[in-house]
């Protein structure tokens, strides 16, 4: 569908749900998550109870969804949840489930200020007096996001696709991202025997969880907005799902994230340590140092099968570009860093 086509369709839908006369002006696609799509858009409502003017993103699916990635229904519905729970992310609205008005359920949320690219996040100038600010806020909102329970989901249905397919509780956690890596493995074309190793390794060592929480699924440098006056809003939230809190807290560390910081552990912008020690004050939960190794090698075999499916994603001709062909390129360095955590352990 054409820009045009789709701003024209969105004013006579949002005329007609907001009962007013809609304008929508400056719709510019932005740079989307790997099966998002993004528009800014300034939304002028005239008339009915909702008029007033609107900054705004919309935000729909555009191709091939990844293994375990939420609809934009539940994505709305978590983005809501947490955004109730006092966590610093885009107000979201206007959640339309109909397939029929643009091809793919849709939802527009607050546009918010700042960047979320890596090397600006981790290098820019502009942010030197404020990355220490950055890193209070960022474990204070990640100790807010795991304060959503199980129990404190009022959403029965929702509460049951944040399972993943499995009966998630503390002692299982760990056995069933296990089990899923293991199913995303078999599915692929090709022999992986180091991400073997690698699983058979997480299934003998699988640590019980202290609780089940709301996790992100997707917690690192390049999924948080910030700007020289420090985070702006915490973003992409079509991971999430209940899991272990050692999971989030270990993405974000991962080498990966670092963007050519890294001796700064965390996301490329703080110590390790330093944030760690935040979230512990912020949670009241001390963090096990067994299961921040363990999680950070599952984080790692993620990674690696995330990258194959992304090069898969452009072979397969579901969704072409040179970006998914060459990550999946990168998957051994994610091998790598796994096997080196491991030996680490055993020493």
């Amino acid at each position: 569908m054409k820009d045009s086509e789709l701003k024209e369709r969105l004013e006579s839908y949002l005329g007609k749900r907001l009962q007013g006369t809609v304008e929508i002006a400056n719709m510019v696609s932005l740079s989307g998550g790997a099966c998002q799509e993004n528009f800014s858009a300034d939304i002028k409502v005239n008339g009915g109870p909702e008029s007033g003017q609107y900054q705004t993103v919309y935000r729909t699916d555009k191709g091939a969804a990844l293994l375990a990635s939420l609809s934009r229904i539940d994505e709305f519905k978590v983005c809501r949840m947490a955004f109730e729970a006092g966590v610093k992310t885009p107000e979201p609205f206007w959640l339309e489930s109909d397939n029929s008005v643009t091809g793919n359920p849709f939802y527009f949320m607050k546009r918010i200020q700042g960047k979320a690219t890596g090397r600006f996040v981790v290098k820019d100038p502009s942010l030197n007096k404020v990355r220490k600010q950055i890193t209070q806020e960022l474990a204070e909102n990640l100790a807010s996001i795991h304060s959503v329970t199980p129990e404190k989901c009022k959403d029965e249905k929702l509460k049951e696709v944040l399972n993943l397919g499995q009966h998630v509780s503390g002692k299982t956690v760990a056995q069933g991202s296990v089990q899923a890596l293991r199913s995303q493995l078999g599915s692929m074309d090709g022999a992986y025997p180091a991400m073997e190793i690698i699983l058979n390794w997480l299934e003998k060592n699988a640590p019980e969880s202290d609780s089940v929480v709301l996790i992100h699924g997707d917690f690192r440098t390049g999924n948080f907005m910030v700007n020289s006056e420090g985070l702006q809003g915490i973003v992409d939230w079509e991971f999430a799902h209940w899991g272990d809190r050692h999971e989030d807290l270990t993405w974000l560390c991962m080498r990966d994230w670092r963007f050519g910081k890294l001796n700064k552990e965390a996301g490329g912008f703080a110590d390790r340590s330093e944030f760690y020690e935040i979230y512990e004050k912020a949670s009241g939960v001390k963090l096990d140092p067994i299961k921040i190794r363990y999680w950070e090698v599952m984080g790692n075999l993620r990674w690696a099968i995330g990258c194959i499916g992304q090069a898969e994603r452009h072979l397969s001709g579901k969704d072409k570009g040179i970006e998914l062909a060459s990550i999946g390129r990168r998957a051994c360095e994610m091998e790598y860093e796994a096997m080196r955590l491991i030996e680490e352990s055993v020493k």
